[in-house]
């Protein structure tokens, strides 16, 4: 399976907090839900939709997950969150125990067998597996070049600090622009991969 990231990002580098006001308030972030003024149904919407299209299953870290499974089973209904609902999900987490997955089709990895768990999954044949938000996990699988494609969504907006999905390793990683679609809002839809080494 390709590992493809799909995020909100703000110009310089955010990722925390896009949906809403209280969805992650570490750190004192106070810009919950800034991604609603540039979102738009075809371009930005399409990027999302095209991504889950293609994901044969999910990838969260545990704050994400927790989020996730508490808005997308009321929206049973539409179809984008049909897909949601019934795809195969995988949660990394230290703490959540096996009971208190309800989200239907979730499966646990314990953090502790994370990066192991994770490269056996990228091995099997299938399709994608789309990780979104979650950037702890994210910073991980980019430092253990575990992303075989990047797609961001960036935002014409300056949030001033919060979390990244960026290694702060001083390793060097060039990637390729594969594609990218600018929306009507300012949102750059652009797909990186990892350049081949020469």
């Amino acid at each position: 399976m390709r590992i493809v990231v799909s995020e909100f990002i703000s110009l310089d580098g955010v990722v925390q907090a896009p949906g809403g006001p209280e969805e992650d308030t570490d750190g004192g972030f106070a810009h919950g839900g800034w991604s609603h003024p540039f979102f738009d149904p075809e371009t930005v919407g399409g990027a999302f939709a095209d991504a889950l299209t293609k994901a044969e299953a999910l990838l969260f870290g545990r704050r994400t997950w927790q989020t996730m499974a508490a808005a997308w089973p009321e929206r049973a209904g539409d179809p984008f969150a049909d897909r949601m609902n019934a795809i195969p999900k995988h949660v990394v987490s230290h703490t959540l125990s096996d009971d208190q997955l309800a989200w239907h089709n979730t499966t646990r990895i314990p953090g502790d067998q994370v990066l192991a768990r994770i490269r056996e999954l990228r091995a099997a044949e299938g399709g994608d597996l789309l990780v979104m938000g979650s950037p702890t996990l994210v910073r991980t699988l980019l430092r253990e070049n575990l992303v075989d494609e990047l797609r961001l969504m960036i935002m014409p907006v300056l949030l001033g600090g919060g979390k990244t999905i960026f290694p702060g390793d001083g390793a060097l990683r060039t990637l390729e622009l594969v594609s990218t679609v600018t929306s009507s809002t300012g949102v750059h839809v652009c797909t990186y991969r990892p350049a081949a080494k020469k």
